[in-house]
């Protein structure tokens, strides 16, 4: 799977070590911030825009909460973006919500749980059904 990376300066470290995992589980990386961000809002609105435009791509983007990747991703009409910290949310959040989208940061998760977060939402898939109402909704929000 195509996997678009993006990170500010506090979330490099985070980055880096959801990159590796990505790549040595067989993903193709595109990332954002080789050199990190000036700011969370430019790392945020380059992974949502790719995303966009690369509708079976999904993405990551990290500051130093994940907060601010979330608001900023959040105003790009069409982007579902979730600010998540534990895993079981991450697969919900893309099975039931089509998020494309997620945003977390070195302050609030641990490496081992970013791996795991990064592999549940990859892993899963959109079951769209019933919950495609909620994300039309959601995509006339913003």
């Amino acid at each position: 799977m195509r996997v678009v990376l993006g990170s500010d300066a506090e979330g490099m470290s985070l980055k880096e070590i959801i990159k590796d995992v990505l790549i040595a589980d067989g993903h193709e990386v595109v990332d954002y911030s080789e050199e990190p961000a000036a700011d969370f809002v430019d790392s945020a609105l380059a992974v949502a825009h790719d995303l966009l435009e690369h509708e079976d791509s999904l993405g990551f983007a990290f500051d130093g909460y994940g907060v601010g990747s979330y608001m900023a991703a959040t105003r790009v009409k069409g982007m579902v973006a979730a600010n998540i910290s534990d895993e079981r949310s991450a697969y919900m959040t893309r099975e039931h919500n089509n998020c494309r989208m997620v945003c977390m940061g070195p302050k609030v998760v641990g490496p081992e749980v970013a791996t795991k977060i990064a592999r549940e939402f990859l892993a899963a898939d959109y079951a769209a059904g019933r919950h495609q109402i909620r994300v039309d909704m959601l995509n006339k929000m913003a």
